[in-house]
């Protein structure tokens, strides 16, 4: 049973207004046309934004949660005596729980195996498991036999240069950006 740190859950708010201009926005859309170029050879354009856009969920995902992760494992003020393993914790700040298996960190790390397609399918499983509202929501399509590993590990590495920011800029709807 998950112990309570007193803390009430935040409901989410309304999209702020983006902290920077536009023109600052820039950098993503750069990496996103790079990662398409990546896929070009061998993908259909239909297909390759679920491949990109599930990469990019992923790391948003991912990033959101270590943000916390490091808050929770400090221990300070009012993470005092929390469990960064604790799915609760995420549940009470409206951010998925990333299985170890599925963090970013571990997926980049295997970017130039050939395995990195199984790799990505697999966490795309562990995230749904933790996270019961994505049941049946997440992409498997990335150890297919025409996404050539040494291109999907390419568009980790293109998409790990992608910086999400901080819990802040997240608000500012970067995935709806993306999905622009």
């Amino acid at each position: 049973m998950a112990k309570t740190t007193g803390r009430t859950p935040k409901t989410p708010s309304s999209p702020a207004t983006p902290a920077e201009p536009a023109d600052a926005q820039n950098p993503l859309e750069k990496q996103l046309w790079k990662a398409a170029d990546k896929l070009r050879k061998n993908i259909d354009a239909a297909e390759y934004k679920h491949i990109v856009l599930g990469l990019i969920f992923l790391k948003y995902i991912s990033d959101a949660f270590e943000e916390l992760h490091e808050k929770l494992a400090a221990g300070k003020a009012e993470y005092k005596g929390a469990d960064p393993e604790d799915r609760d914790e995420y549940l009470a700040e409206n951010i998925f729980f990333v299985p170890e298996t599925a963090r970013w960190t571990r997926i980049r790390s295997h970017a130039k195996q050939p395995g990195i397609g199984k790799e990505i399918d697999a966490a795309m499983d562990a995230i749904e498991k933790d996270n019961p509202i994505l049941k049946d929501v997440l992409p498997r399509v990335y150890a297919r036999g025409n996404l050539d590993p040494v291109n999907l590990g390419g568009l980790v590495d293109l998409i790990s240069n992608i910086a999400m920011g901080s819990a802040k800029a997240r608000s500012a709807d970067v995935l709806g950006h993306v999905f622009e």
